[in-house]
């Protein structure tokens, strides 16, 4: 080799060495920067267990122009959740919002969560399941947003809309507030029918159909009709219906039987839009309603409310016409899961709280997410529901309550899932052990006692029978409970932690109040307390946060060790005080924060009791709400 080859090399190899350190410096600068970038995959864990929530403004008002939106993505915002992967795919792609100029301009707005189940499962064959919750102000609201969908679905294909109206007396003040808006939907869909390129063209783009169900569908139109008049006739025909159960599985598959085939000669999709604020008495059914609507390719969308928390039931309070008496009835709004994963039981007697899940009921919800639909939940300040938690918000942040979503799977898979682990089977064994709708002697009196000594020795006595058998049933749950103590922190399901901690807070404080329970009937038995008020009538047992202390007797009559008692009652304060703690802003908390507000304490009421209720069932006729 020459000098002038060796010339050569020398300079090439000294070119290629200084763009080595030049590619080394800036990998260095890039991993030493500051800029800290955060990356988020589809595909993550984290995702798979999370669902997609929005939170819809109020909107009363026409709309003047019309705006489509693919799947079910709200404006001005991030979140999907609902329709078919097949709408989105109708977008061209020279006009994504994606390819366009990023807009750097940050503007304040809601949170919205993406996960449970819905890309990960979902992205692969091609579609996209249901929104479980979406959050709105009220009918005017959801009524607004079902429009959107009903266009979007006309300029896929010609739409058959059945509308489902509960006829309970619950949903009187429901269906007059709808009547109020409806409007709305059909002067929409008509101005997008006249100013829409596609539908103008199309002849009778949506039929529509109006329903009232309770024990089965009743049909208000003649047939489905796209004369607004009819639909406006049919609607003002809703009316209450005293009679029979909310059977909206049944009625949904009445319809669908009626109108499935006409929908299919005809190439329209057909579409269920179901008004209710009750979860249902056939939920039992909802696997064949969720089958059925597959197979026909029906889509459901739900204008519900908030599922109790853990817990089948709500009361609603209704005034009788002829007297004015309050009464108070029990109405299905719950729970959120295929079965309560929560005690069913308060220390005295079955749930009497309506504490929020932050969820629709399950069944519901399943339907609207199975068949591509959307949950809408309604606000929760209801005037005619009482109970321990109806003044609270019903409404949780949707990022304190991503790791506590409910398992929407069906009932059966869910089953078999929680029976496979130890730990949420025990819990559920627990659950049921202590079930006052199972075990009848755990409804124990807390009101309506008589004043009368020998009527009150014979109600009291069977009752401090009933608390003692309690108390003890209350310690076997907490020793079972304890046995899965070392699997808590291995679940990984921050729900199901919460339950356990909840639920064994709750057995430690309940062993107290039974005991303060049985000292304050011991107490009125003994000292035969004469009612300050001569039109007082009968004695009514509440709760306080002051405590009675017992005497010997009393100790060994309830078989308790008082020192063990005392220190059940200061880990039980302990306990849920780190439930607060640890799952803050969630139902587990709230109704933490409420048995220490409450108290374990037990004391007697003198209480005037109107004889004019003893006539229900004669001259008072009690609604099915």
């Amino acid at each position: 080799m020459n000098t002038k080859n060796y010339s050569a090399f020398a300079i090439s190899l000294s070119l290629h060495g200084v763009a080595l350190l030049a590619l080394a410096f800036i990998k260095y600068q890039i991993a030493n920067s500051d800029v800290q970038v955060a990356l988020d995959s589809v595909f993550s864990e984290e995702r798979v267990q999370e669902e997609f929530e929005q939170e819809v403004d109020v909107s009363t008002d026409v709309a003047e122009t019309m705006n489509f939106i693919a799947g079910s993505v709200a404006p001005n915002t991030t979140a999907v959740g609902g329709g078919t992967g097949a709408v989105a795919a109708q977008t061209k792609i020279d006009q994504s919002q994606s390819l366009k100029e990023p807009d750097f301009t940050f503007k304040a707005g809601p949170i919205t969560v993406p996960g449970l189940n819905v890309l990960s499962n979902d992205l692969g064959s091609g579609q996209v399941t249901g929104d479980i919750g979406r959050v709105v102000e009220g009918y005017g609201a959801a009524l607004g947003q079902i429009t959107q969908e009903l266009i979007r679905l006309m300029r896929e294909e010609k739409v058959l809309a059945c509308w489902m109206f509960d006829a309970s007396e619950s949903m009187e003040d429901d269906r007059r507030e709808i009547r109020d808006n409806f409007h709305k939907v059909y002067e929409e869909l008509g101005l997008a029918a006249k100013s829409d390129d596609k539908l103008r063209y199309t002849d009778e783009p949506i039929l529509t159909s109006i329903f009232a169900f309770n024990t089965n569908a009743t049909e208000l139109t003649q047939k489905p009709t796209s004369d607004i008049k009819q639909i406006r006739t049919a609607i003002d025909k809703i009316t209450k219906d005293e009679g029979g159960d909310e059977n909206f599985c049944t009625s949904a598959a009445s319809i669908i039987n009626k109108y499935g085939r006409m929908a299919a000669s005809q190439k329209r999709k057909l579409v269920l839009i179901m008004v209710s604020d009750e979860s249902g008495d056939d939920g039992s059914k909802v696997e064949e309603a969720v089958e059925l609507c597959k197979r026909g390719k029906v889509s459901t969308y739900f204008m519900g409310r908030y599922a109790v928390f853990g817990f089948p039931y709500a009361r609603m309070t209704w005034k009788d016409p002829k007297y004015g008496l309050t009464h108070w009835l029990r109405i299905k709004r719950g729970p959120e899961t295929p079965f309560p994963e929560c005690l069913q039981f308060d220390g005295i007697h079955e749930r009497w709280d309506v504490y929020s899940s932050g969820f629709g009921p399950y069944e519901q919800v399943r339907l609207c997410r199975e068949t591509g639909g959307i949950f809408f939940l309604l606000p929760g300040d209801e005037d005619n529901i009482s109970g321990r938690g109806s003044q609270l918000e019903r409404k949780y942040e949707l990022l304190d309550m991503k790791e506590y979503l409910p398992d929407l799977s069906a009932r059966v898979v869910y089953q078999k899932e929680r029976d496979s682990s130890k730990f949420r089977n025990v819990i559920f064994q627990v659950i049921q052990q202590v079930n006052p709708f199972v075990d009848k002697d755990l409804q124990m009196r807390e009101h309506h006692f008589p004043m009368e000594p020998e009527a009150f020795a014979k109600e009291g006595a069977a009752n401090f029978t009933k608390a003692v058998r309690a108390l003890k049933l209350m310690n076997q749950a907490v020793v079972f409970l304890e046995t899965v103590k070392p699997l808590r922190d291995k679940e990984e399901s921050q729900r199901w932690r919460a339950h356990y901690d909840l639920i064994h807070a709750q057995l430690l404080a309940y062993r107290v109040r039974l005991f303060q329970y049985i000292l304050v009937l011991d107490k009125i038995q003994k000292e035969k307390p004469q009612p300050k008020d001569k039109k007082s009538n009968q004695w009514h047992l509440v709760r306080v946060p002051q405590m009675l202390t017992p005497d010997p007797v009393q100790v060994k009559q309830a078989g308790v060790d008082l020192d063990e008692l005392k220190a059940q009652e200061d880990q039980a304060r302990k306990e849920f005080q780190e439930v607060i703690k640890l799952h803050p802003r969630t139902p587990w908390a709230n109704l933490s924060q409420q048995e220490l507000n409450v108290g374990f304490g037990m004391s007697f009421r003198e209480h005037y009791h109107d004889p004019k209720y003893d006539l229900v069932g004669k001259e008072i006729k009690l609604p099915n709400p």
